[in-house]
């Protein structure tokens, strides 16, 4: 593996943990599509850093057991918008 990537992965998983931030939040803010956030935490990390894959494994766990929460939030807020105006 090459070292960029090596960094880009070991970058990414320390800013999810720090951050608790979705997949989506961090292909946005490293400016990389989502696909490639996805492989370098799940599959590249693993083969770099275990441990720090499992943490940041849970991390995304949390993040899909309540992404249903996010969404009903996201709904109740445009919906409160529109009748603001």
């Amino acid at each position: 593996m090459k070292d960029y990537i090596e960094e880009r992965v070991l970058e990414l998983a320390k800013y999810i943990i720090e951050t608790k931030t979705t997949v989506r939040q961090t292909a946005a803010k490293f400016r990389v599509s989502k696909s490639t956030v996805h492989k370098d935490v799940t599959e590249r990390l693993q083969e770099i850093n275990p441990a720090l894959a499992h943490e940041v494994k849970l991390v995304l766990e949390n993040n899909k057991a309540e992404r249903h929460l996010r969404g009903g939030m996201a709904t109740r807020e445009k919906y409160r918008i529109a009748k603001e105006k």
